[in-house]
């Protein structure tokens, strides 16, 4: 079984919920369920699972009065082998945007706290079938994502001890031993090849064969299709799906990563093209890094939303949009040019933003100065660059002696850890997951 860091996150909220709900978000196959499933079986005398998508005709338990005490009777006629005692029992609606009535009870089932409840679903954020509001101030939010790096070293097997190592080198900016990270950089690039959706990184610890794992993260990607073609609407179905499938040339294939609408079809524009973004994001299948016009707190208040990259919510899905020899390149290390650049600058996004960060970047035509990304570190801006080698970061060193709100910034290679004097960390590519 993977190990998860959201089991940790899930256990906090148990013993701090606050009478409140939890709501888990985040793209689909990330391995919701099965970590709810397992926290349940782990802390939980007695757990009661409703997939409304699965069993529609579970809905009934909410068609009518919403009070607690009717609500329980009604699952114990549905599941009468169940004990649902107080205080003893977690219930779990899946795929609960198929149920308003659900989504409706979540205010009671706070108010009344005896029975620990957790809802999740696929594409939280968009409208479909009917709106989908959730009570206000009765719930709590987990956004879940796919494997990070470290969670991926776990299921390879590394010990408790040797990933603590790994902090302790982070935090005390100690070069690494040259050993310990050459084998850390054969796994994060075998971790760029095989992403971080479970399914595909549980197919290759049991296989150990790309062809399998290729296999996985196709069916992965068409299931992604899928769910754009089955809850978009006409008119952004077929858009929609162009612009996501556009996302490897995008990204790999040319030295600007800004999305460009011509990409997708020739004279294409936004005008046409980004509600489909909108919904793709608002779906938990893309996500943005947008341009920002300074480089000063908040960030936000300077980021222009008509100008950005479009990443994948996965290194997985991006990779299975390519064709199966780039795993080969990427695990052998001979990658070169754009596709190499632009695939470490995907897994920095991607370990950024399974941080959490909101993802920002700059350029200035008129100074020639760009910077990779930026974040926001307890008020802090820091600017961020990536390099394929271990060149010198000149636009970071630049805007560090420019902005004197800003005292450090990073720059992530296939090299080792060290400081500059202008206050340039340079870190290697796998330590992104340990910001």
């Amino acid at each position: 079984m993977l190990k998860r860091k959201i089991f940790e996150q899930l256990r906090k909220w148990k013993f701090h919920k606050n009478n409140k709900c939890l709501v888990v978000q985040g793209a689909r196959q990330t391995g919701k369920t099965f970590s709810i499933e397992r926290f349940a079986e782990e802390n939980y005398d007695e757990f009661v699972e409703i997939n409304f998508k699965q069993t529609p005709s579970a809905s009934e338990i909410f068609s009518g009065d919403l009070s607690v005490e009717n609500m329980i009777m009604a699952l114990r006629f549905r599941f009468p082998k169940k004990k649902i005692l107080p205080d003893k029992t977690l219930i779990f609606l899946d795929e609960i945007q198929e149920c308003q009535e659900a989504i409706t009870s979540l205010k009671f089932w706070a108010i009344d706290n005896k029975y620990d409840v957790i809802a999740s679903g696929s594409l939280l954020g968009i409208d479909y079938n009917r709106a989908s509001s959730y009570p206000v101030g009765y719930v709590d939010y987990l956004k879940m994502y796919g494997l990070d790096f470290e969670e991926f070293l776990w299921g390879m097997g590394l010990s408790d001890d040797l990933i603590s190592s790994l902090h302790t080198y982070f935090e005390n900016k100690k070069v690494i031993p040259n050993y310990i990270h050459s084998q850390l950089m054969r796994f994060y690039r075998l971790y760029i090849a095989i992403g971080g959706m479970p399914e595909a990184v549980q197919k290759y610890i049991d296989t150990k064969d790309f062809r399998e794992v290729d296999k996985i993260q196709r069916n992965l990607l068409q299931g992604y299709q899928y769910d754009i073609a089955h809850y978009a609407s006409a008119d952004e179905k077929v858009k929609a799906e162009k612009c996501y499938l556009t996302l490897a040339k995008q990204l790999l294939n040319k030295e600007n990563h800004k999305f460009q609408y011509k990409e997708i079809e020739k004279g294409a524009r936004a005008q046409k093209y980004y509600s489909s973004i909108d919904w793709l994001l608002r779906a938990d299948i893309v996500h943005l890094c947008r341009l920002v016009t300074d480089v000063k707190y908040d960030l936000d208040d300077y980021a222009r939303n008509d100008f950005f990259r479009a990443y994948t919510t996965d290194l997985s899905l991006l990779i299975s949009m390519k064709d199966f020899s780039l795993k080969q390149y990427i695990v052998e290390n001979t990658l070169t040019g754009n596709t190499k650049g632009g695939l470490y600058e995907c897994a920095i996004a991607d370990a950024l933003y399974k941080k959490g960060f909101p993802l920002y970047f700059y350029k200035n035509e008129t100074s020639k100065k760009e910077l990779d990304f930026l974040i926001q570190i307890e008020g802090n801006v820091v600017p961020i660059e990536v390099k394929s080698g271990n060149t010198k970061a000149n636009s970071l060193c630049s805007i560090i002696k420019k902005e004197k709100d800003i005292s450090y910034a990073f720059k992530f290679s296939d090299g080792n850890i060290g400081v500059s004097e202008e206050g340039v960390i340079t870190l290697p590519l796998y330590m992104a997951s340990f910001l």
